[in-house]
């Protein structure tokens, strides 16, 4: 019988794993793997660093000194000028109180002295642990040598920090430490780093917040001044106290963990306060040139930062579209009586464009101003209606866009009450004028008419028409955004910029390269974007012409100058006007936008505070003066070029009091109307090429009045009698009857149920009417806050 506790001789798991040998074998085979896989790791990790740190930029003793600060330089390559002081205080090692470096050292780099190489990986990681038990920010990972050579030679955007850039950095802190001895890299850092208002180095930052010298500072003034670096703004003393102290306070610990002060002189120093010694806010010297470019500058910094660069810490050259000399022209107008304004207190803002590349050439953001930098900039402010300037952008674009109307378009300037209200919507001369062309309801920037078109067009879509030109309006808004929406001068330059430049959009920017201390170079210029049709911008470009030959524009107008432009006026809230009954005829706002072919210019003028004044006598007209004077300036030398009328539009000689009527090219009573191409009525008569309308059709009244105009049948005839001194009385001393329009359409934030009016639309264009009137209804209860816009 077979024995059943024999072990078999010849198993398979015998053969594979022989007793005492298999595990032994596994273990050794991990070891090994794990070895070579490591030093593939390795030397992977050593060739990577190589390769990168082979194209690290190079360091200069002189870029280790220098300021932090970026540039400014023009377009042609000229420095304009430093974001920094104008002048640092370098301080040398043997000026650099023991004290300071001992402050500086125990917070940002303990192991400073000990280190070899420029790199800590021990702090590395004990930066994180502290970082994590902390508040905020209380350590950082890099050496003093690495922070010193960000602020040098890299840039600190998020965007920056890869791999290679963080392998070059390595690579240089271990160059500055072969180099410089420890107290040289401390003496480059204290001079280097940026100390908040415009200041670099903390011997100039001790001279603005103390008034002293660094060996005259106490210990809990150094220590605030050795932590502010982390965060300049953050643990400013003046606008966050709490903060400063917060950090301040970490950097004493430091010192007492480092046994580089007492527990009495740790429980002294944390008990002072922040502000002790502390000298009373003041601004650093300006020189003319940064008064004159302030609000330039201002915007340069927020486009910069919007990009994930720090103009302060990053020593970038910066190449803005600054042109020098009309930005100091613009100045000069505003601030020498060159332009009359109503007294000093009123104000001004304003921006001109290349509206071919979008770049910003000048800006101004208020006049008699004190010096301070960057200080409130008016050009840039969205809070403020931008009167019938908008109708452009919001009411008639769209409606050539979408509808594909003509100049001769019929309009009904008529008794108009905003639906489901009792507010009744008034032109700025309180009448109504009857049937009218779109084309002379945007010359005399008739409101009615203008109201009528957006509820044509839909809101949403409209608001998406404007969006597309860079300007904000919610597709939820009441019809009376039609006279009225909140943008800035710089929105509105942008916006007509588009029509200047044939319907393409360049978004206005004040910065066209960014380049870095390491290489790195950012180019902003773009193709643009086309946002409307061609026909679209130059049938708008037209009609605009004809606001400043014979329309509410005429005091802007330049002789023999191809221009096209828009005025805007707003009225006081009646709840205004309650308060200040004084300023019943007078506009709360004036606005021009206007453009050439190379130029286009948005200007607001108003006041500030209602205490303050109201536009009144020639300051009604400011802005027109502003730009026409501003406008001849920039022409001065410049090629006079019209625009060129595309294939897709087509001219109609047509009898006026008709929209489509096509009569003799040579016939009277009649005038020269532009149609979209496929959109035009049929021509009897031989086609002709007119580049120019005749000038006896400048003088063409294009109203017209029709017997089943039953709404108001009276009012229209007698306006139609008075039609001929319509125009002139416009341009006769200097429209002060328009600032008495729209009285009382104060009130209008309502909306537009007009469906009926629009059976002949599209069924998108009736379900976005329907939208509209709901939303409008809601907004009721806000009639009161609203202002009145009138030309």
């Amino acid at each position: 019988m077979a024995d059943n506790n024999q072990k078999p001789t010849n198993s398979r798991m015998a053969n594979l794993h022989p007793e005492g040998k298999p595990r032994k074998k596994i273990w050794l085979q991990i070891i090994k793997w794990f070895f070579i896989v490591a030093m593939l790791i390795i030397v992977s990790g050593v060739g990577l660093f190589a390769y990168y740190a082979k194209d690290a930029p190079s360091i200069s003793q002189a870029q280790l000194q220098s300021g932090g600060t970026s540039s400014l330089y023009t377009r042609d390559g000229k420095i304009l000028l430093s974001l920094g002081s104008e002048k640092r205080t370098y301080v040398n090692n043997d000026e650099i109180p023991k004290e300071l470096k001992n402050a500086i050292v125990s917070v940002e780099d303990r192991r400073f002295y000990k280190e070899g190489i420029g790199l800590d990986p021990i702090r590395i990681v004990g930066s994180v642990l502290v970082n994590a038990k902390s508040k905020g920010v209380a350590a950082g990972g890099s050496t003093i040598t690495q922070q010193l050579v960000k602020l040098s030679v890299f840039s600190t955007a998020a965007s920056q920090r890869t791999l290679r850039r963080k392998a070059q950095e390595a690579w240089l802190s271990m160059k500055v430490e072969r180099e410089f001895s420890k107290e040289q890299i401390l003496e480059f850092y204290i001079n280097k780093v940026y100390m908040n208002y415009g200041n670099y180095g903390m011997g100039t930052a001790t001279d603005f917040y103390y008034g002293k010298n660094l060996k005259d500072l106490d210990l809990a003034q150094t220590a605030l001044l050795a932590g502010m670096p982390n965060a300049p703004v953050t643990y400013d003393p003046y606008v966050y106290p709490e903060k400063a102290k917060y950090r301040r306070d970490i950097v004493l610990r430091a010192m007492l963990k480092n046994d580089k002060i007492t527990k009495s002189q740790y429980t002294q120093a944390v008990n002072e306060p922040i502000t002790q010694g502390l000298q009373p806010k003041k601004n650093n010297a300006t020189s003319e040139l940064r008064k004159v470019d302030d609000p330039y500058i201002k915007e340069v910094i927020s486009e910069v930062k919007s990009k994930g660069f720090n103009p302060y810490n990053d020593n970038l050259k910066i190449t803005v579209n600054i042109d020098q000399d009309a930005q100091q022209k613009l100045y000069d107008l505003v601030n020498n009586g060159s332009v009359p304004f109503t007294n000093d207190k009123m104000q001004v803002g304003a921006t001109i464009i290349d509206p071919r590349t979008g770049h910003v050439i000048a800006i101004i953001g208020g006049r008699k101003l004190p010096s301070v930098q960057l200080g409130l900039n008016r050009a840039v402010q969205t809070g403020r209606s931008t009167g019938s300037t908008v109708k452009p952008v919001l009411d008639y674009g769209p409606a050539i866009e979408y509808l594909n109307w003509p100049t001769s378009h019929i309009l009904d300037d008529s008794k108009y009450v905003y639906p489901g209200t009792n507010i009744q919507l008034y032109d700025w001369d309180n009448k109504y004028e009857g049937k009218m062309t779109m084309r002379h309801a945007l010359e005399q920037s008739r409101n009615v008419p203008a109201v009528k078109t957006l509820s044509k067009v839909g809101v949403a879509r409209a608001s998406l028409f404007a969006r597309k030109l860079g300007v904000n309006v919610p597709s939820d808004s009441g019809l009376s955004v039609a006279i009225g929406a909140n943008a800035s001068s710089l929105q509105m330059a942008g916006a007509f910029g588009a029509f200047a430049n044939n319907g393409v959009y360049h978004k206005p920017q004040f910065v066209s390269k960014i380049e870095t201390p390491d290489g790195l170079t950012r180019n902003y210029d773009s193709s643009g974007t086309r946002v409307m049709k061609e026909s679209t911008a130059y049938i708008m470009t037209d009609m605009l012409k004809g606001v400043l030959t014979k329309g509410s524009g005429t005091q802007a107008r330049i002789k023999n100058l191809y221009e096209a432009g828009k005025t805007g006026t707003v009225k006081y809230s009646d709840e205004e006007l309650v308060r200040y009954p004084q300023y019943k005829n007078s506009p709360k706002d004036s606005w021009f936008v206007g453009y050439t072919k190379l130029y286009s210019m948005g200007i607001w003028t108003g006041y500030d505070n209602l205490k303050d004044g109201t536009p009144s006598g020639v300051g009604s007209s400011s802005a027109q003066l502003l730009y026409k004077q501003m406008m001849s300036y920039l022409m001065t030398d410049k090629a006079n070029k019209d625009w060129t009328k595309p294939s897709t539009v087509v001219r109609r000689r047509i009898a006026n009091g008709t929209q489509d009527k096509v009569v003799s090219p040579t016939a009277s009573n009649s005038s020269w109307q532009l149609f979209v191409k496929g959109h035009a009525p049929k021509n009897p008569y031989s086609e002709v090429t007119v580049d120019k309308r005749k000038d006896e059709d400048d003088d063409v009244d294009t109203r017209f009045d029709t017997e089943d105009d039953t709404s108001s049948k009276g009012q229209s005839h007698s306006q139609s009698s008075s039609s001929s001194s319509h125009a002139e009385q416009q341009s006769s001393s200097q429209k002060q009857s328009s600032t008495s329009n729209n009285n009382n359409s104060n009130n209008q934030n309502q909306n537009n149920n007009q469906q009926t009016e629009n059976k002949s639309n599209n069924q998108n264009n009736n379900s976005q009417q329907n939208t509209n009137n709901q939303n409008n209804q809601n907004q009721q209860q806000n009639q009161g806050n609203n202002s009145n816009n009138n030309h």
